[in-house]
């Protein structure tokens, strides 16, 4: 899998590649139940998240050769109503698996960097699904390599990011690369000054290729998988207690992106399922 995300009991998890949308619920045997999907063509869904209403968002921001003139993401109901959102990078193609979304709303993609240092980029405006919406770098990340074991390439593997998530209360965000994940305190819902402290890292199992990273309903637990089959999901329990209490986020909100997102989404959807009332 390249995403994984909760919603209680259930697993949500998506792969890249495909010609649709597609979302599988797993229940807690790993035993797929169910696939929300959308009839829409993706190029390369690399992350998932759950947004507080339920909105599936995917990820469609991989870009292997850096050749992509935008990259998008989609805003996903479980009745399969989608909505595209496109972006494009102020600097350039980038290659990004990771996607961050704040409580209120507010995407943050995390870039895919050999050398270590990953670009966090959000939108500049309030996403238009008529047009290209800008991204703005607003910081950055530096891993190093930790000779942790596991993944398909060596030390650069050990820096590259390939997933992201945020716990159901917000609390705490973390970032993976193929072997290690580093978690962040969040302070008053500022993700973005979060990213900028000393996180605490946490050594993964090995894997062949492990890029999806989720919390547990519990917000302590981590969930974290590989691409390939099969699989398995492995829980890290209390994983993420070590990380609650030594990091400290600076104070800060952004909320005008976020509101213009969440309303941008609700005119659509409602244009979107008002057409198919006529219709029916």
């Amino acid at each position: 899998a390249s995403g994984l995300a909760v919603d209680g009991s259930r697993l949500l998890m998506v792969n890249d590649g495909g010609s649709a949308l597609e979302v599988f619920v797993l229940d807690r045997s790993c035993r797929v139940t169910s696939v929300v999907t959308s009839p829409v063509d993706p190029y390369d869904v690399e992350d998932l998240a759950r947004a507080a209403d339920g909105t599936l968002w995917l990820a469609d921001t991989g870009d292997n050769d850096r050749d992509r003139d935008t990259v998008a993401l989609y805003a996903l109901r479980e009745d399969g109503q989608s909505v595209l959102f496109r972006f494009t990078y102020p600097d350039g193609q980038q290659d990004a698996e990771a996607l961050l979304l704040d409580r209120a709303g507010r995407p943050f993609v995390l870039t895919k960097e050999p050398q270590g240092r990953a670009g966090i980029y959000t939108p500049a405006a309030p996403p238009s699904v008529s047009a290209p919406t800008a991204l703005e770098r607003v910081g950055s990340l530096t891993f190093a390599a930790t000779g942790t074991p596991g993944g398909p390439l060596g030390q650069t593997g050990q820096v590259l990011i390939t997933g992201a998530a945020l716990s159901p209360d917000g609390a705490l965000a973390v970032v993976r690369t193929y072997t290690d994940a580093y978690l962040y305190a969040v302070t008053d819902g500022d993700v973005l000054s979060a990213l900028a402290g000393e996180p605490v890292r946490v050594a993964l199992p090995p894997v062949p290729q492990g890029e999806a990273i989720a919390f547990a309903a519990n917000g302590r637990d981590l969930l974290v998988t590989s691409e390939g089959t099969p699989f398995d999901v492995t829980v890290l329990p209390a994983a993420a207690s070590s990380g609650s209490a030594a990091v400290e986020a600076v104070d800060g909100n952004s909320t005008g992106v976020n509101l213009a997102i969440a309303a941008v989404l609700a005119a659509v959807l409602v244009g979107v399922f008002g057409v198919l009332r006529r219709r029916s």
